[in-house]
């Protein structure tokens, strides 16, 4: 009766054993596979080297805009605190909203108003 430890029945084992000859297979190139080798790992460390470059420029980039994105946000927070400030001041029936900023379709800033309110249907006094 075969022995069921035989590592030779093992499909792994072959496996690998057939890989192991590819291996010894492919070595046989000599020069040309060690130049093909180098270039690849050359190539490869190259695009890493310009990938860690770019997320670097990237990072500090964004850390030098972050200084003028707050101060363009803290704007306009106090100019919606401002709004709504004069708001509050209006009746209960009627509120106006001013969008600010807002483009026309030819890139020039202007200002549009645009008013919201309650209304009521009165009834026909005609009956």
């Amino acid at each position: 009766m075969p022995d069921p430890h035989d590592p030779r029945r093992n499909p792994a084992w072959h496996a690998a054993q057939q890989w192991q000859r590819r291996a010894q297979q492919s070595q046989g190139s000599g020069l040309l596979g060690s130049l093909k080798m180098l270039l690849a790992w050359l190539l490869f460390g190259t695009l890493m080297i310009v990938a860690m470059v770019l997320g670097l420029v990237f990072l500090l980039l964004g850390w030098a805009l972050m200084p003028l994105l707050r101060h363009r946000l803290k704007k306009r927070m106090e100019q919606m605190h401002a709004d709504q400030a004069q708001d509050v001041g209006g009746s209960v029936h009627y509120r106006e909203t001013r969008y600010r900023e807002s483009r026309s379709a030819s890139g020039t800033r202007r200002d549009q108003q645009v008013l919201e309110g309650d209304y009521e249907v009165k009834d026909d006094q005609r009956r």
